[in-house]
């Protein structure tokens, strides 16, 4: 039988990349299908934790397609019914702010609001250092948000990085299956 078809969209915690790949990789071991997006600033930016074009050719080589870059690529992910569930992993605390506030100015928010927009689920791996600070709303209006769902977090580093949590990514796996059947993984903080 054939698996969901995952959207599979990065933003710009770039120091959680090597786990996202690890996390997209054994959804694609596990047999789904797999769309790759990244925002304008992860597939552009290089930095300490690689260069951006060895990050595409990573998502592009796991998701045996081309990574959708541009809101004008997104926007179609709803209306054509391209995912049985859009995943962002990393979700930076800019992003949850965009989709907190409506706002659609990347790939990856756009690809959130096409998908939102035919009632299929989204799920949110969250890595922010504001996360206990001033994304802390927007992590509660978007708990309370019809058909989006949360990878469970913890804090980081609570000693020296107070207010940063970060998604348990070695959970991501069981948290696609619980989001495809429209259920929140429990608890939602470790």
């Amino acid at each position: 039988m054939k698996k969901a078809t995952i959207g599979f969209a990065m933003c710009g915690s770039f120091c959680t990349f090597s786990k996202a790949f690890e996390q997209m990789q054994r959804l694609a071991d596990s047999g789904y299908e797999l769309i790759p997006v990244m925002s304008e600033h992860a597939s552009s930016t290089d930095t300490r934790f690689g260069r951006a074009e060895d990050m595409i050719r990573r998502a592009e080589q796991i998701g045996g397609r081309p990574v959708l870059r541009t809101i004008t690529q997104t926007e179609p992910i709803g209306p054509r019914g391209m995912c049985d569930l859009l995943v962002v992993a990393p979700c930076t605390g800019n992003t949850l702010s965009k989709l907190c506030n409506g706002v659609t100015d990347t790939a990856v928010t756009m690809a959130v609001k096409s998908h939102l927009r035919v009632l299929k689920p989204v799920l949110l791996c969250v890595s922010t250092n504001d996360a206990l600070g001033a994304s802390a709303q927007n992590i509660g209006k978007l708990l309370n948000t019809k058909n989006i769902f949360f990878v469970p977090l913890r804090q980081d580093d609570p000693v020296n990085k107070p207010n940063s949590l970060s998604a348990d990514f070695d959970m991501l796996e069981k948290c696609v299956s619980d989001a495809l059947q429209r259920t929140q993984t429990q608890p939602v903080f470790l």
